[in-house]
């Protein structure tokens, strides 16, 4: 049956069936990166970093081993292109992770908190998506490009192995070493392999990358198609919703939009299962006017970085993107900065 279905309409099917199960595991695991921050930060527990490693791990190994063995063209990922915009990930990874801060989680954050009734992150999804697209061919666009476009050196790939001059067996080993190294990294730790819910959430987590990828790359790729190959992410895709929810009729659905729908279908029927569904409001105006802020520094930071926490610390970085780890890096100092604003600039 899926075999008839044509590609755009498969990729949406495979997005809409491994968002959901992102959005449930994401939710049961409490898969959060500012929160994995926090309690590394302030409470020195480093199991949820530790998931997130091990996600990164298992995303790096699956996914090589699909362009090694299932025919995957990474070429045509947008993470690996020849041009390095450094100024854009720095400035992009540092506006998301900030943002990230004020809001309190981040874009996929804010889908599953979606899920559970939370109205402030449907306030934060309508800002995001909005400057979102503000930062693609909007009002911010021409500063966007303005700022950033000199920022850039040409590598002729930004992927790791091709920049060490490696061959195509150096280039598996390297993935190999390195997917494996993420993966001790996180597992060295007795209390983490003893808290079930994040070790097997992270496991599936990296695995739905991988499978991302291969709905992308393999399953419903479609070689006249002229669009990047992908896996998930969700900052513009969020703007991609709003504007299919709005323009249906003559807009095609594909993997962005039906993964933002999925997740949100995960982790609504999870929240209902655990007895966790509840509708939250903000509390003043001074919460709104933060969640405001942090949500337009998230869509145009995300757009400007070419991804989020998750579409670059998870589908970017499993291509071994130099691009996509300076983007991480920058995600994460400025998610820190945040933190240091709001909360230890107080004590």
């Amino acid at each position: 049956m899926l075999d008839t279905l044509p590609a755009y309409l498969l990729r949406a099917a495979l997005g809409l069936a491994l968002g959901a199960l992102l959005g449930t595991v994401a939710r049961r695991g409490r898969f959060c990166t500012l929160g994995a921050i926090e309690d590394a930060v302030y409470a020195r527990d480093t199991r949820r970093a530790r998931a997130w490693l091990l996600a990164i791990g298992i995303a790096i190994l699956g996914t090589q081993l699909l362009e090694a063995a299932a025919g995957l063209d990474l070429s045509r990922s947008i993470y690996t292109g020849p041009r390095l915009e450094w100024g854009a990930m720095i400035l992009g990874g540092a506006m998301f992770g900030f943002g990230m801060a004020l809001v309190g989680t981040c874009s996929f954050g804010a889908l599953i908190r979606l899920g559970g009734g939370d109205l402030r992150a449907l306030l934060v999804l309508l800002v995001l998506g909005l400057s979102a697209y503000m930062a693609i061919s909007g009002v911010t666009a021409l500063m966007r490009v303005t700022i950033t476009e000199p920022l850039s050196v040409d590598l002729g790939s930004q992927r790791l192995g091709a920049l060490l001059r490696l061959d195509q067996a150096g280039r598996i080993v390297v993935s190999v070493v390195v997917g494996v190294g993420f993966c001790i990294a996180a597992l060295t730790s007795g209390a983490f392999r003893e808290t079930k819910r994040l070790l097997v959430g992270a496991i599936v987590i990296g695995c739905v990358i991988v499978a991302g990828w291969w709905a992308n790359g393999s399953a419903g790729f479609d070689e006249f198609e002229t669009q990047a190959v992908g896996s998930f992410s969700f900052a513009r895709p969020v703007g991609d919703t709003l504007l299919y929810a709005m323009l249906a009729s003559g807009t095609k659905i594909d993997f962005g939009v039906a993964s933002v729908f999925g997740v949100l279908v995960g982790s609504f029927a999870s929240a209902r299962q655990a007895g966790e569904f509840y509708w939250e409001a903000p509390d003043d105006a001074r919460e709104v006017k933060r969640h405001l802020l942090g949500a337009f520094l998230m869509g145009t930071g995300g757009v400007t970085a070419l991804g989020c926490t998750i579409g670059q610390g998870l589908s970017g970085l499993s291509t071994l993107s130099v691009g996509s780890m300076l983007a991480l890096g920058a995600i994460l100092v400025g998610a820190r900065a945040g933190l240091y604003f709001l909360v230890d600039r107080h004590t």
